[in-house]
């Protein structure tokens, strides 16, 4: 089946758009992972403080979201705040906090509209009450919605999911409810944050970072990586489909040949 998306074509170079009139709608990955980087570098350049680029890349959420959900993503997670990132200096982090407040009011009729289901991967323990609240607020509107699930990966990190996964399992080994010999991979994977969720097809990384940043360290493990030099904020349309056109020219072997 070729990419009927029409209205998409036009808005990168000739190049990308030759790169994505050919995408195989019968081949989208389920589920695409995001690491939204390079907001701050891309205000420096500018000359504008660096919160001034994470406003500029939440506006970027909602076009990246229609995009994935026009050629039928499943799955939408975006990095969103890292249990690292509380080290960031108080004003950037507060101002981050308060993004949700502004983004779901201004974004959550088109959402629904489009049958979005909001969710959060993450802990609440830390999280502000108004952050907390414009989520919870946002996944409580969406819940019957059946589309493209939008995932904010939010105060996570893989090694404190993967951590709190063992915790979890002893506890349930020691309680009796599981033998050490039950576990597997897939028993394993219960116990993420994600259980509900197909492991990403497809990691996407922005700001030329050649990293995962403790982004889902357990469920990448055989997702296909793009990375792209373009900032957050810069990231198009034209070339998220750049990124699912090269997916599909990938063949996926899991070990095999």
């Amino acid at each position: 089946m070729l990419n009927p998306l029409k209205k998409w074509l036009g808005k990168g170079s000739k190049e990308l758009s030759s790169d994505f009139a050919d995408i195989d709608l019968d081949n989208v990955p389920a589920h695409v992972a995001i690491i939204m980087d390079g907001n701050g570098r891309w205000a420096k350049q500018r000359g504008l403080p660096r919160v001034a680029g994470h406003h500029s890349g939440m506006k970027n959420v909602k076009k990246i979201t229609m995009a994935a959900s026009d050629i039928g993503v499943k799955v939408l997670t975006m990095y969103a705040f890292s249990t690292e990132n509380w080290k960031r200096p108080k004003e950037e982090v507060e101002f981050l906090m308060k993004l949700p407040q502004e983004f779901f009011p201004l974004e959550i009729e088109e959402l629904i509209e489009n049958n979005v289901r909001i969710r959060m991967t993450g802990w609440s323990e830390g999280l502000p009450d108004y952050t907390l609240k414009a989520i919870e607020g946002a996944i409580e509107r969406t819940k019957h919605n059946t589309g493209l699930i939008l995932n904010f990966a939010l105060n996570y990190g893989g090694r404190k999911e993967m951590i709190a996964g063992i915790q979890d399992i002893i506890r349930d080994v020691q309680s009796g409810k599981l033998q050490p010999d039950e576990l597997d991979e897939a028993r394993f994977s219960s116990y993420m944050l994600t259980a509900d969720l197909p492991d990403p097809d497809l990691l996407i990384r922005t700001s030329g970072e050649l990293r995962l940043s403790n982004f889902l360290l357990w469920q990448l493990a055989y997702s296909e990586l793009w990375f792209t030099e373009a900032y957050w904020p810069e990231f198009t349309e034209a070339l998220f489909l750049q990124a699912i056109a090269e997916y599909q020219r990938r063949a996926r072997r899991y070990g095999g040949v």
